[in-house]
Formats: C-alpha cells, structure tokens, sequence
C-alpha cells in the first residue's frame, strides 16, 4: 500500500510540474525545438500584447498629433514678430510630389507584410529595403523645403506661424526618419533569420507605425498646405 500511495504521489507531482511548464511556456513565448515562436499571448480583445502595445502607442501619438495641428491652425497666419509665414514660401508642386511617393510606401509595405506572410524572405526584405528608401525621398524632400525657406528668411524662431509650422512637420519627419530605422532593423533581423514566417506579426506591427505615419501627412498635407 505503501509503495502504491508514493507511486500515485510522484504521478501527481510529475502532472503538476508539466502543468506549470506548459503554463510558463504559453505565457513567457519560449521557443520550441523547431526553432519558432510560439507566443500566442493574446489580449483580452483578441490582439496580441506587442500589437495592442502599438495600437495604444499610436492613440498617444494622435494626441501629440493632434495638438500640434491645432497649435499651427492657431498660429498659421501670427507674424507679428515680422518675417515670412509658410504660406508665403509653400512650394505646393514640391510637397505634392514627396507626397505621392510617401503614400506609395505605404503601397510597399503592405507587398513586404503578404510576403512574409507567405514565407516569402527575398520579396519581404526587397519590399521593406523600397519602402525605406521611399520614406528617405520623403525626408530629403522635406530637409530641401526646410533649406529653402530658411534662406528666405523663415527659421524656427522667426515668428509664431513658423515656429508651428517647423515644430509640426519636422516632428513628423522624426517619426518618419524612426520608421525608416525600424524598416532597415527589419532587413537585418530577416538577414539574420529572425523572422521566420511564424513571426510575420512583428512585420505587421512595423506596418502598423509606417500606415500611421502616411495617414497623419495626408492630415497634415491637407491642413497645412492645401487649406488657405
């Protein structure tokens, strides 16, 4: 009886320590012997935590966003301080052309998600490595806009309309100069074999940031450039 109460003793044990392996490797995203991630941690609204993250990270940024526009539509025509205002040195010809090629990066990116989505390695890093070098157009668009109105006169601190204006758009190039980090971070990590196919999730959520970033500069296009 002796022996046949510990046997049934150590079953126990054993039936509890697998329990609490299974339940730290679901929770902890361990990696299984096949070499993928298996984290299928999932949110009480059905999103996984690193993609909730970035949606809530992205609902701050529309308040910062947000004041910031509003802060430019108070002040987008204050030059009291004297000097040009940015609707004096618009060159709509210019922005509309960095424009359009921000907003077909948006195109590429979703071409580099459907391929990692279909285990697709060299279409996933020539997509994301087209996309980076779209948004650098952008930028090197946004940095000559900037040089040329400087020369005529409007710096940061020239009047209270060019303060907002700078403060406005170059916040966005920040964000757009920190995706393009996290696109070439991408390629790399694919180079590497970080990013298999059961990974596509991390792909996605760098998506998720670039589309934020379009879709706020066609905000911003909109209010800035195009509204009188």
């Amino acid at each position: 009886m002796t022996d046949l109460s510990l046997s049934k003793g150590d079953a126990d044990a054993a039936a509890l320590e697998q329990a609490s392996e299974a339940r730290a490797a679901h929770g902890a995203g361990v990696a299984y012997a096949d070499g993928e991630d298996h984290d299928h941690t999932l949110t009480n609204t059905g999103i996984s935590n690193p993609k909730l993250a970035m949606w809530v990270f992205l609902g701050s940024e529309c308040l910062l966003f947000g004041g910031l526009i509003s802060t430019f539509l108070l002040y987008k025509r204050n030059n009291l301080a004297g000097g040009p205002t940015p609707q004096e040195l618009y060159d709509i010809e210019l922005t509309s052309i960095s424009s359009f090629v921000l907003l077909m990066s948006s195109l590429t990116m979703v071409l580099a998600v459907s391929a990692i989505q279909r285990g697709e390695h060299q279409r996933l890093r020539l997509w994301l490595v087209t996309t980076a070098i779209l948004g650098a157009v952008f930028i090197s668009g946004q940095v000559y806009e900037f040089q040329v109105f400087v020369k005529e006169g409007m710096g940061f601190t020239t009047n209270s309309a060019s303060s907002a204006f700078f403060a406005l758009t170059g916040f966005h190039g920040v964000h757009v100069t920190l995706g393009i980090v996290m696109l070439l971070s991408a390629v790399m990590m694919s180079l590497r074999g970080r990013i298999p196919q059961a990974r596509a999730e991390a792909v996605e959520i760098v998506g998720l940031y670039w589309h934020f970033v379009d879709v706020v500069w066609v905000l911003i296009f909109t209010i800035v450039y195009l509204i009188p």
